[in-house]
């Protein structure tokens, strides 16, 4: 039976085997440890809460320590019941998430956050640290999309069901924290290993916590007219570092991106534009802030507005493509040519 409290729980001692191979050399540059992470929310925007939230550490080798999930008091609807199951009256009585970030950071601290899709993962646990008014411990963190990409593993998609099913894990309770992060930390175990066994290089990035955050109002045609204001200011503390590919060319219609295109935004997003340029930037592509003859593609849910960008776009016979299509295109794209 799943829990629906905040607790930790130590895992059960394993039993070693009569007889084992030698392990293979374990890579001296891989990180100590690790904290797998979900995290249930209200939606995706920013102005979105967690309502659940759970972590299974574990060492260095992939091996489950223990495990810690909680329900969160989102203050406010809880979202999309349909998919996380928790209403308001489930959240009513749970912890407000200032009062569960010390125990959330500890189980952080000094370790590699993992997550699918860890960027989503990632920026709202961010973001809930910086309303409390806190740095979450934690530096860097591994998206267990990206290491099957790098792991070439054969998947008919990057759901966290395919990776689950690809690695024989029985999923229990979808979009439940604590059995999604379970799921993910026993994935996790054989992709660590595959990885170190063939001499993979982590795809760790750095955790670029929030240095402002402002709950002031904000004009209700920039919050959707849903909740009459939105947090409105906050950012990373640096700039993202260059993309390390080459522009390959121009998206071509049909065909998968590749790393190195050059992908422009404009307009408003379903999903707040951070995020979307966060999960570009993990796939390998350069987020570019102007359109150029060089510009591989434009995303904008109104290609027919008059903004700079769209008629620049319409100019240089720029693809363009909305947020759901370049939301599925990420989902596979080419890695870049060898030494580009």
């Amino acid at each position: 039976m799943l829990e629906d409290s905040a607790r930790a729980v130590p895992a059960a001692p394993s039993v070693p085997a009569a007889r084992t191979a030698p392990e293979t050399p374990w890579p001296p540059a891989y990180p100590g440890g690790y904290a797998v992470v979900d995290v249930e929310t209200t939606g995706l925007g920013r102005a979105d809460r967690i309502v659940s939230a759970a972590v299974y550490r574990v060492d260095a080798r992939g091996e489950i320590e223990d495990h810690w999930y909680t329900l969160v008091n989102p203050q406010r609807d809880p979202g999309p019941v349909w998919i996380h199951g928790l209403t308001s009256e489930a959240l009513a009585g749970a912890p407000l998430f200032g009062q569960v970030a010390g125990e959330f950071g500890a189980r952080l601290e000094g370790r590699v956050l993992v997550a699918h899709n860890a960027v989503f993962d990632w920026s709202m646990i961010a973001r809930e640290f910086a309303r409390a008014r806190l740095v979450p411990p934690v530096r860097q963190r591994l998206c267990t999309i990206a290491l099957s990409k790098e792991l070439g593993l054969r998947l008919p998609n990057y759901k966290l069901e395919s990776l689950a099913a690809h690695f024989g894990v029985e999923q229990r309770r979808a979009h439940h924290a604590l059995d999604d992060a379970r799921v993910l930390a026993e994935a996790f175990r054989p992709s660590l290993r595959a990885a170190a066994g063939s001499g993979v290089r982590l795809p760790l990035l750095e955790c670029l916590p929030l240095t402002e955050w402002s709950d002031a109002p904000v004009p209700a045609h920039r919050t959707g007219g849903r909740y009459g204001y939105q947090p409105s200011g906050w950012r990373q503390s640096r700039k993202r570092p260059p993309c390390p590919y080459q522009n390959p060319g121009r998206y071509e219609p049909g065909r998968p991106l590749k790393q190195g295109m050059r992908v422009a935004f404009s307009g408003d997003t379903s999903v707040e534009r951070e995020l979307l340029e966060d999960r570009a930037v993990e796939a390998g592509l350069h987020v570019a802030t102007s359109i150029s003859r060089l510009t591989s593609l434009l995303v904008t849910n109104d290609p027919g507005s008059g903004t700079s960008k769209t008629v620049r776009a319409r100019q240089y016979g720029t693809p363009v493509v909305d947020e759901a299509a370049f939301g599925q295109l990420l989902l596979d794209v080419e890695p870049a040519e060898p030494g580009s």
